[in-house]
Parts: structure tokens; C-alpha cells; sequence
């Protein structure tokens, strides 16, 4: 089996490597950003010449990102629509299934055109609906009908275990993460529970927790299993170890109940996630209709809903831009990667050694690790319906924005990946060269552009006028340069009012506490933008990079506070 690089390596040769590999990131971020200002005053043309470039670049790349943002979105309000499970009870005769789903289609295509409808009739809405998520339907039973249909698996073998780690949440966290899966279109009776507490918890506080949730759902799900973590030589106190932990407990279990590991799907969830009512049918569809099943991870679309509406502004728009981030990534499967809560097949996992435990960005390293162990033949399938976790809120205003940069802190920490996945693509031959560079490249750029790109289009547009002496100031170019500078961003302001608009059609229902004048602190918070982008984004990232240049690295896995306000009205999946 491919061994994964360790990333303390106590071989001398690795370990310099590791830390070369590991300062090429931060590198890059300091020589963009001390290089502003150096290059401004010496070469300022040349400086200019780049401003205008990357302003074009920016534009396009808004454009684009606006543009898959609402591809993404109408395809999940069509996969809201349909019926997964209905799907994957018809799975065993596909023909028949495409068969009569063409006949809706052609009989919903002949109602919308042979009616008079009223310009805005509610009915004609609803049946032009109705056509288009037939169509989608039938796109993806199209798919599935020119795969090997003997390799198919039956719906009723599939067992499902949700692993909720939890370190210091309370009940009321977990409670509506768990209620959600008792509400799920998909049968209870398949779902497993799988709790990963930590022994470093207050032991009261833990077995409380734990009693509670087991005796509430106990009986609502096929097994409700419960796990203590205790943290041991060579591990760090993170999300992950606690994973593997459990995960190595449930393969026990799952031997003692003779169930195949290759008929479990195991979701790895934040503790906060409440699943679509139709996404675990939507992962089962998915799954058994795929021949190379145990070569994918299912990732849905992370929405930060559950406390959205409590939360403050400047947190509302760091969470609802990494939503947008990820329904963008969802339109290119080829660039994903898994993120937070996502689903692999147990048998990939238990295959591949289970996750890292001493690496803090444990979600995307196990697709690094899956991608590597099977040579490249690994990818991410996304399912296009969302799952809502918590925003960042704490019991202050303050705080709560601290809290914010800690967390996008840690996401940006997923940067220790390159150097792993360098060394790792190093030692594995089978993989295609062109793969490898495509991959490391596409990582670098991405948390370069994160740690870099709000500063320069904040600072560089003026940075040569300014420093670039008297020679440059006279000249053209710097007369010109302002005023190119800000007709390019006034042009990629187009993104930034989709956004606005996206933001409000995917918000949950408004709570009866807050009044419709709410709606419009949701929309002028966007003008917050050119603040919390470079102070919530930007610097969290350049933060981590640092921390990995200088080899400060965390010491464990910063979990974040979790905190829901008095009376706080829970979205309902059902509803999102």
C-alpha cells in the first residue's frame, strides 16, 4: 500500500525537503507583497503594466465566478426537486425508469405549450418547474443507463454512518444535526450514529451529552454508537485523530455485524451539519449506480445557514463568499477537492490507513491521501444539495469577528497540504506529470491569489502613482492608470451585485424575531466588502503561510465556538 509522507519526517533528507517545499508558499506571499511597494518605486511602468493586466485578469475571473454561481444554483433547486429515493427504488430496471420519465416530460412539455397562460400565472411557474427538473432527471438517468448496469448495487444493502466528532459542543449543537437525519427522506433504519467524543472533555459534561442524544435517538436509527477518544503518543489533539479513532471502532463493529464495508458510506460531519431531508437518497443514487463507487468522495454544498440570521455582518459575508466559492467548484468536478462535511465509501477509508492524526486540514487531506493511494484514479462527485452548518458567533460582537479569523486562520492552514502532496506525487510514478503539476499548481495559485489578491487590488492600483517618483507621475501611463483601474473595477462590480442578490434567494426563512427590515442589513452589508476582504480573508491567509515559513505550527485543531443564541429559530432543512 502507498504510504502517505509524514510531515514531521525524522529522515534528514525529507525533512529538508518538507521544510523547502513548505516555505515556497509563504515565499511567494511576502516577495507579491513587499514587492508592491519595492517594485513601485523602482520599475513603476512595469508595476502599471501589471496593474491593468491583473484588472482584466480580475474581471474575467468575476464574470466567470458570477456566471457559475448561478449555474450552480438553479442545478440545486432542480436536485431539491427530485425524488431521490423514489430513483434509487427504480434502479433496478433503468430502461423503464428513462422510459417513463421521458413520458412525464414530453406530457408536462405538451401541457406548458398547448395552455393559455397569464404573463405572470403562479401555475405556469410551477409547471415550467416541474419540466425542467423532469429534464435533469432524465440527464442524469441518461448517464447512469450507459454504465455497466451489473455492477449496480441495491439500494436496501447500503448502510449509512454519520460520524459527528465533538470535542466541547453541547447537546443543543448536535440535537438538530441528528433530528435532521430522523427527518431525512432516506430510511432511518439504515443510518448508523456514530458520536466521537473526546476523552479530554469534562467527564460529567461528556457522559451527559452522550446519554441525552443516545437515549433520545437510540431507537430512531439502526445503532447509535458512541466513541472516547483519548489522544496518544504522536497524535495531536484535532478533529481528525478523533476520527480515526472511531472509525477503527466502527470497523470492528460493523465485522461483528458481518455488514461489508463496501456497502457503508460514512459521512465525516461537522457536528452542526444539518443534511437536506434528500441528500443522503441523492448519495445513495450516486453511489450504487456507480461502477467505480469506492473511487469517489460525495461532497454537497456547504451553506453556513443554521444561525446566519444571528450572526453579524462581517461574518455573513465571509461565509456566504465560501458558500458562493463552493457552488463554483461544484460546476468543475475536475478542481474539487473535499471539504468539511463530505462522504467516502468505509471500505476507501479503512483502504488508505483512515485519516492523518497529526495534520490539522484532515478534509482535504484525505482526498490528497484517496487521490494518491489509487494513482490518480480518484475524484470528487459532487451532490448538488446543500448541507447548513453554524456561522461563527460567539457571545460578543468582538469575539465573534475574532473567532471568524481564527477559523478562515485554520482554513487557510490547509496550505501544509503542498508540501505533502509534493513529496507524495515525488514518490509516486503512476501518476501522469502533467496531472501532478496541474495540481500542485492550481493549489499554489489558490492560496496565493487568497493571500494576496484583496491587497492588490486594494493598495496597487495607486501604490506607483504615489511612489513612483516625479519621471513616472508625468508620463501617460500614470495620468491614465487611476482612471483604467477604476472603470475595470467598476465593470467587476457586476459580481459583486449577483452576489448581493444570490445571497438573499439563498437565505433561509427569516425568524419571527427579526423584522423584514433585516432584509435590507443583508444587503448593505455587501458594501462591507472592500473591509472584510482583506482583514478576513486576506490576512488569515497570509497568517498561516507565515506560520508554516517560519515552522510555528499549530499545536492542535482549533475547534470553533459554537454558540446559539436564546430562542434562535433552527432552519429546517426541509426549508433550505
Amino acid at each position: 500500500m502507498f504510504s502517505y509522507p509524514d510531515p514531521r519526517a525524522t529522515d534528514p533528507r525529507q525533512h529538508r525537503l518538507q521544510r523547502i517545499l513548505e516555505m515556497i508558499p509563504g515565499i511567494l506571499t511576502w516577495f507579491t507583497l513587499i514587492g508592491m511597494f519595492v517594485f513601485s518605486f523602482w520599475l513603476p511602468v512595469w508595476v502599471a503594466v501589471f496593474i491593468i493586466a491583473f484588472d482584466i485578469y480580475w474581471l474575467f475571473r468575476t464574470i466567470y465566478i458570477a456566471i457559475y454561481s448561478i449555474a450552480a444554483f438553479r442545478k440545486m433547486q432542480l436536485h431539491k426537486g427530485i425524488d431521490w429515493m423514489n430513483a434509487c427504488l427504480k434502479t433496478e430496471n433503468i430502461e423503464k425508469f428513462l422510459s417513463d420519465v421521458s413520458n412525464e416530460c414530453k406530457e408536462a412539455k405538451k401541457e406548458y405549450l398547448n395552455k393559455y397562460w397569464r404573463f405572470f400565472s403562479r401555475e405556469k411557474r410551477k409547471i415550467k418547474k416541474k419540466l425542467r427538473i423532469l429534464k435533469e432527471l432524465k440527464k442524469e438517468i441518461r448517464e447512469v443507463s450507459r454504465r455497466d448496469m451489473l455492477k449496480f448495487m441495491k439500494w436496501k444493502d447500503v448502510y449509512h454512518v454519520v460520524l459527528l466528532p465533538t470535542a466541547n459542543e453541547g447537546a443543543e449543537i448536535i440535537e438538530p444535526a441528528i433530528q435532521a437525519l430522523a427527518d431525512s427522506e432516506y430510511p432511518n433504519e439504515k443510518f448508523i450514529i456514530l458520536l466521537a467524543t473526546e476523552e479530554r472533555e469534562d467527564k460529567e459534561k461528556r457522559e451527559r451529552k452522550a446519554d441525552y442524544l443516545k437515549n433520545k435517538f437510540g431507537k430512531t436509527f439502526f445503532d447509535f454508537l458512541v466513541t472516547v477518544h483519548k489522544v496518544a503518543p504522536g497524535e495531536m489533539k484535532m478533529k481528525s485523530s478523533n476520527a480515526t479513532y472511531a472509525a477503527k471502532e466502527l470497523k470492528k463493529y460493523l465485522e461483528e455485524k458481518n455488514i461489508p464495508l463496501e456497502n457503508v458510506i460514512l459521512s465525516n460531519f461537522d457536528c452542526d451539519t444539518c443534511a437536506h431531508p434528500r441528500y443522503f437518497a441523492a448519495l445513495t443514487w450516486k453511489y450504487i449506480t456507480e461502477p467505480k463507487r469506492l473511487r469517489f468522495a460525495y461532497q454537497p454544498l456547504p451553506m453556513y445557514h443554521n444561525n446566519i440570521w444571528d450572526t453579524n455582518a462581517f461574518v455573513r459575508i465571509i461565509v456566504t463568499g465560501s458558500s458562493f466559492w463552493h457552488m463554483v467548484e461544484a460546476m468543475r468536478p475536475e478542481h474539487m477537492v473535499t471539504f468539511s462535511s463530505h462522504s467516502e465509501a468505509f471500505k476507501t477509508i479503512v483502504d488508505v490507513g483512515y485519516w492523518p492524526v497529526n495534520i490539522i486540514s484532515e478534509d482535504s487531506l484525505i482526498f490528497w491521501k484517496c487521490y494518491t493511494h489509487f494513482d490518480g484514479d480518484y475524484e470528487v462527485k459532487p451532490i448538488y444539495l446543500p448541507v447548513s452548518l453554524d456561522a461563527v458567533l460567539a457571545n460578543s460582537y468582538w469575539k465573534t469577528i475574532v473567532n471568524q479569523y481564527k477559523q478562515k486562520r485554520r482554513w487557510a492552514y490547509g496550505i501544509e497540504n503542498f508540501p505533502l502532496l509534493a513529496r507524495a506525487f515525488l514518490a509516486n510514478k503512476k501518476i501522469p506529470f502533467g496531472k501532478k503539476a496541474r495540481y500542485l499548481l492550481v493549489m499554489l495559485e489558490g492560496h496565493w491569489s487568497w493571500a494576496t489578491n484583496a491587497f492588490i487590488i486594494a493598495l496597487l492600483g495607486w501604490l506607483p502613482v504615489i511612489i513612483g517618483g516625479p519621471a513616472f507621475n508625468q508620463s501617460v501611463l500614470a495620468h491614465n492608470l487611476p482612471y483604467i483601474t477604476r472603470y475595470l473595477m467598476n465593470a467587476a462590480l457586476i459580481g459583486l451585485v449577483i452576489s448581493m442578490f444570490l445571497s438573499l434567494m439563498l437565505l433561509p426563512p427569516r425568524p419571527a424575531k427579526y423584522s423584514r427590515k433585516r432584509y435590507i442589513y443583508m444587503f448593505l452589508q455587501w458594501f462591507l466588502v472592500p473591509v472584510t476582504a482583506p482583514f478576513l480573508g486576506a490576512m488569515p491567509a497570509v497568517d498561516s503561510q507565515t506560520r508554516i515559513l517560519f515552522g510555528k505550527y499549530f499545536g492542535e485543531f482549533w475547534v470553533t465556538e459554537k454558540v446559539r443564541k436564546e430562542h434562535s429559530v433552527e432552519v429546517s432543512p426541509r426549508q433550505q
